[in-house]
C-alpha cells in the first residue's frame, strides 16, 4: 500500500493541521510506503512573494520532521521537485470537463475570502490529482474539505482509464479520520489561517499562553455548571490529555464552582507539555539546516524515479511515445 499526503506552505503550523494533517500521516508511515510532499505549487494561488514563499516552504520541512516524519521510512520533497506532475496536469485536464471544476466548492469558498479569481486557482483540483496519480497512490488521507477534490480525482481516472486502457491509472481510495479532522479554533469555527483563530504548534511560550487565554467562552459564572457541548476548552484539551485527565475536566464543568480561567490554565498545561518533545527536535533541525536540505533532496531523487515511470506509462497509453 502506498499512501501520499501534501501539505501546503502557508505560515506557522497550528494544532489543526497537527492532529488534522500531519499526525494522521505520521501514523501511516507505518503501514506500508508513504510519500509526503510540500505543496509550493499549490501555495502560490495564494502567495506571491517568493522569499515568504521560500520561508514557508522551508519551515514546513522542519516542521514535518520535528512532529515525527521519519525520512528513513518515508519520502519526503518538496512538490516543485518533481517537475512531471506539471505534464500529467496537462494531460489530465485534457479529459476533465469544466463542469466537474465548476461545481468545486473550493474555488468559490476561496474567491468569496479574498484570494485573487485565476485558472491556477480554479484548476487546483486537477494539479492535486495529478499529485496523487503520479505516484500510483493507494490511499489519500484527506479532510472533509478536500474529500471533493480527491472525487474529481477519482472521476479523472475514470475518463483516463475509459479512454486509454484500465492500466493507465491507478485509483486512489480516501481514508477520513473521524472526528479530528476539523480542529476548533479559538472562537469555535474550525481552526484556520483564513479565519485567524489558530493555535500554533511552535512559538515562544509568553505569546502563545497569551493565545490559549484568548480561547473565546460564554459568560457562565464560576458558581455554575458549564456547557460541555461544543466547548472549544473540552474539545482541544481532549486532543492534548489523557482520557482520565479529561474526565476529569467534564466533571469539573458540570459541577460548577471553577471559572474557564482555571480551565484555560489546565489547556495550556497539557498543549505546553505534549509538543515538548517537538519543539525540543525543531531545534536540533533548525540548527542543522544541511539535513533538512539533503534529506528533501534524496526524497525528490525517489520520488521522480516513480514519477518517471507512471508518465512514462501514460504518455504510450495517450499515444504521446
Amino acid at each position: 500500500m502506498r499512501t501520499l499526503t501534501g501539505l501546503q506552505p502557508s505560515g506557522r503550523v497550528h494544532v489543526g493541521n497537527y492532529f488534522g494533517a500531519m499526525e494522521p500521516a505520521v501514523q501511516l508511515q507505518e503501514e506500508g510506503e508513504a510519500y509526503y510532499f510540500i505543496a509550493d505549487y499549490h501555495a502560490m494561488t495564494s502567495t506571491h512573494d517568493p522569499a515568504e514563499l521560500r520561508q514557508n516552504v522551508r519551515d514546513m520541512a522542519i516542521d514535518f520532521l520535528a512532529c515525527g516524519l521519519d525520512p528513513e521510512k518515508a519520502l519526503f520533497f518538496r512538490q516543485s521537485a518533481v517537475p512531471e506532475v506539471n505534464e500529467l496536469a496537462w494531460i489530465l485536464s485534457t479529459v476533465c470537463p469544466m463542469g466537474l471544476l465548476d461545481r468545486c466548492h473550493s474555488y468559490k469558498d476561496k474567491v468569496a475570502k479574498g484570494i485573487a479569481a485565476s485558472h491556477a486557482l480554479f484548476a487546483y483540483p486537477v494539479l492535486m490529482a495529478a499529485d496523487i496519480l503520479l505516484y500510483d497512490s493507494n490511499v489519500v488521507p484527506v479532510g472533509d474539505d478536500q474529500k471533493q477534490h480527491l472525487e474529481v480525482t477519482r472521476d479523472l481516472v475514470i475518463k483516463i482509464n475509459g479512454r486509454f486502457g484500465p492500466e493507465t491509472l491507478v485509483m486512489p481510495e480516501p481514508r477520513i479520520r473521524e472526528g479530528v479532522a476539523k480542529v476548533p479554533g479559538l472562537d469555535g469555527q474550525k481552526m484556520s489561517k483564513s479565519y485567524n483563530n489558530t493555535l500554533p504548534i511552535f512559538g515562544d511560550e509568553k505569546p502563545l499562553r497569551k493565545t490559549v487565554m484568548r480561547i473565546v467562552t460564554d459568560s457562565t459564572p464560576v458558581e455554575e455548571p458549564k456547557a460541555t457541548e461544543g466547548s472549544v476548552i473540552l474539545d482541544l484539551y481532549r486532543l492534548m490529555a489523557s482520557e482520565s485527565d479529561h474526565a476529569a475536566m467534564v466533571a469539573d464543568y458540570q459541577s460548577g464552582g471553577m471559572g474557564y480561567g482555571d480551565f484555560k490554565k489546565r489547556l495550556w498545561e497539557a498543549y505546553w507539555e505534549y509538543f515538548a518533545p517537538m519543539r525540543e527536535k525543531r531545534a536540533a533541525l533548525v540548527a542543522d539546516p544541511g539535513y533538512v536540505e539533503s534529506v528533501l533532496a534524496a526524497g525528490a531523487a525517489k520520488a521522480r524515479e516513480t514519477a518517471e515511470a507512471t508518465l512514462t506509462r501514460v504518455r504510450k497509453a495517450v499515444g504521446l511515445r
